[in-house]
């Protein structure tokens, strides 16, 4: 025999021998004990390399919500939980359960749990989102009482929204085969109607062990679990599920029969496939066979190698580490391959739930959150970057999007859209972890030519400050319920009258150039290029003159757009000095005198104006405007964008107040393990007064939190 087939059985032998055993995490750091009230973020997602953009499935755990089994469920494709009978005593919802659910592990694609549905038997619960098309639960459960038990489990698979039609059942496979329809709308934005999103769907659910019945039933859980509950006093009385083979039902089912010794263990999976009705279905079983034929400690090996690298903070409360490693889930887990017109991977806003303007392409403002990235992959933030670099024109342009369906330009009045100008600071701070130069050298040359291209077509009076193109709308970042640049205070005229960013001085995007400038100077130091960081720093301090002049309103003590004619804060007859977040941006950019730094200070500190309850809102509370519910996307009336406080944050750091940074910081992280203890969820934005809200979930950006508490304790 070979040496090569010897270590193949020897592999393979251990593997069958690992897979009847509970997985373990090897490394400490990456223990976690998470009760139902604790601020884990709970949203998983296939790893990277077998993940792909159209037909993806991500899923939501619920092991917190009382009332309910442990679920997984998926946004248009239903839910899977598991229904526990212990001789005899039928157990649906957690809150039954001897001992709840607490989460030991929880990385991108992946969670561990344990439980006990009744004193003595222990179950170690493990969820794995192995592909875009295959997700699977395995249980690992042990009998440590000192007397038999009779263990029945009732795998479910429930659409939820509609009717599933069951095609067949697979003695062979062990699996229901049903189709069901899924929608392009979405409540935020649809689906592009031109890309080849699944919308005739097939489910495959299998187990891996002989049923003792299965069935399919019309109704919900209740209904099931009703169904189940024998009543003993019934003439005809059964045990089994009713083996229905086809037709249409709500729901799906296994049955599993299993009599555990003391002492005795046994090891089950489940799995959910999920793929386009054109697609071959013998792939997914495949995928199945894959899965079997492995112990699936090795994914957890992966992840435990994928976060080897992030700094190992030491924090004040469990609460702390919960968000930091739920920042970094969040950020790999909107990670994809690459695919279409772009060799490099990239990301989408968000992958459960999926919402079509959240799945387009990159934008230079959601790509922040690769700062916080490069901590755990630095390699893969630098490709994500590259994205950009890849597909920018010759002229210099990046476009407002980038990813496989190429640049998206959305030209308006016969110019391109651009985006905030935020590509060399990311760049610059993600080569502050890899140290890559060659990336360095090459970020340098492409930020350069976008910074040329800035000046030459977002400065179009060529005076010295900026001005948004005129798709300002999305291109200036801060879409809806503006107090400055959005003419009615509710959105519908058409956009050439809704939008005056394009016909002012903008301080936000002046700011941004004067960063990217500076950051160049500092990439040009790096890279030995003298003379050209000696010109960056040079330019930007002319700039940071002229918005001393022109934007620093003495009357005030806040800096202010202003009209792009006579340079005043009127502009047809509408007074522009409203106190926005952006006021206290010229301290990130290294604008402010220090003069100006105490009084900005001053006015940030306020309670009835910017120091609010979960941090610094887009609005003053004191602006007639003002409004701190978040009850759609895109709000700048008011709500939180962690992303901006985070600028805000640095620009404290900058001017040496570092006890306020500490303090803002912690507003901000309070909101965000609110809102994780909750519902687990990351959000687009917060409120900034209270903890109820909804906007979209789950939104990449929020990753910037772990960036925010690596500054804060290092």
């Amino acid at each position: 025999m070979h040496k090569i087939e010897a270590i193949t059985i020897l592999y393979f032998i251990t593997s069958l021998m690992l897979m009847g055993q509970s997985l373990h995490i090897g490394d400490a750091y990456l223990k976690i004990h998470a009760e139902g009230d604790d601020p884990l973020f709970t949203t998983y997602t296939a790893s990277m390399e077998r993940s792909r953009l159209y037909g993806d499935k991500g899923y939501k755990m619920d092991y917190f919500s009382g009332t309910s089994p442990i679920s997984y469920s998926s946004d248009q494709a239903g839910s899977l939980y598991t229904i526990w009978m212990v001789d005899k005593v039928a157990i649906m919802s957690k809150g039954q359960f001897f001992r709840k659910p607490v989460v030991i592990a929880s990385f991108p694609d992946l969670a561990i749990s344990t439980f006990e549905p009744i004193r003595n038997i222990h179950v170690q619960e493990v969820f794995f989102v192995y592909s875009s098309t295959m997700a699977g639960i395995q249980l690992h459960i042990e009998n440590r009482d000192s007397i038999e038990h009779l263990v029945d489990l009732y795998p479910v698979f429930e659409l939820g929204n509609d009717s599933l039609e069951v095609t067949h059942y697979s003695s062979e496979y062990k699996a229901y085969l049903a189709h069901h329809f899924e929608t392009r709308k979405r409540l935020i934005s649809n689906l592009y109607a031109s890309e080849p999103y699944i919308t005739q769907a097939r489910d495959i659910f299998a187990v891996d062990f002989n049923p003792h019945s299965y069935g399919a039933y019309y109704g919900g859980m209740q209904n099931f679990y009703n169904t189940i509950k024998t009543d003993w006093y019934a003439k005809n009385r059964s045990d089994s599920l009713n083996m229905c083979q086809r037709g249409y039902s709500n729901l799906v089912a296994h049955h599993g029969r299993f009599f555990l010794e003391p002492g005795e263990s046994i090891t089950v999976r489940i799995y959910k496939g999920w793929q386009g009705q054109n697609e071959e279905v013998g792939s997914v079983f495949r995928e199945i066979q894959e899965l079997e034929e492995v112990s699936w400690q090795a994914f957890v090996d992966q992840n435990v190698s994928l976060f080897q690298s992030i700094p190992r903070i030491e924090f004040a409360n469990s609460a702390e580490k919960l968000l930091y490693i739920s920042a970094f889930n969040l950020v790999r887990g909107c990670m994809l391959p690459p695919s279409g017109q772009t060799k490099y991977n990239f990301y989408v806003f968000s992958r459960n739930p999926k919402w079509g303007w959240g799945h387009g392409h990159q934008v230079l403002h959601e790509s922040l959150s690769m700062m916080a990235y490069a901590y755990l992959d630095p390699l893969s933030a630098q490709n994500s970057q590259r994205v950009y670099m890849e597909q920018q024109r010759s002229d210099g342009l990046i476009a407002y999007r980038h990813g496989p369906r190429g640049p998206q330009t959305y030209p308006h009045k016969g110019q391109p859209t651009t985006s905030a100008p935020f590509f060399s600071w990311i760049n610059w701070e993600i080569y502050q972890v890899s140290r890559d130069r060659e990336f360095l050298s090459d970020a340098y040359d492409s930020g350069k030519k976008y910074v040329d291209w800035l000046m030459k077509n977002r400065d179009t009076d060529q005076d010295g400050t900026f001005e948004w193109g005129p798709y300002g709308l999305i291109e200036n970042v801060r879409d809806w319920y503006n107090v400055i640049f959005q003419v009615s205070e509710e959105r519908h005229l058409d956009i050439d009258k809704e939008d005056i960013s394009d016909e002012l001085e903008c301080l936000d995007l002046t700011l941004m150039i004067i960063n990217e400038m500076r950051i160049l100077a500092e990439m040009a130091k790096e890279l030995g290029k003298v003379d050209d960081a000696s010109e960056w720093i040079g330019k930007a301090d002319h700039i940071s003159n002229l918005v001393n002049q022109r934007m620093w309103d003495p009357e005030n003590n806040f800096y202010f757009h202003v009209d792009k004619i006579a340079h005043r804060f009127i502009f047809l007859e509408r007074d522009l000095r409203r106190p926005e977040i952006i006021g206290f941006l010229p301290m990130w950019a290294k604008v402010a005198r220090k003069d100006q730094t105490e009084k900005l200070i001053q006015r940030l500190t306020d309670p009835n104006q910017f120091w609010r309850k979960n941090g610094i809102p887009t609005l003053s509370a004191s602006d007639p405007y003002y409004n701190p519910n978040v009850d759609y996307c895109c709000k700048w009336n008011g709500p939180i964008w962690m992303l901006w406080d985070y600028m805000v944050f640095k620009g404290l750091l900058y001017y040496g107040h570092h006890d306020l940074a500490q303090a803002l910081g912690k507003k901000m992280i309070q909101a965000c393990i609110t809102q994780l203890s909750l519902n687990h969820n990351f959000w687009e934005s917060y409120s900034p007064d209270h903890d109820v809200l909804n906007c979209p979930s789950n939104y990449i950006w929020d990753a910037i939190m772990a960036k925010l508490l690596i500054e804060m304790y290092q």
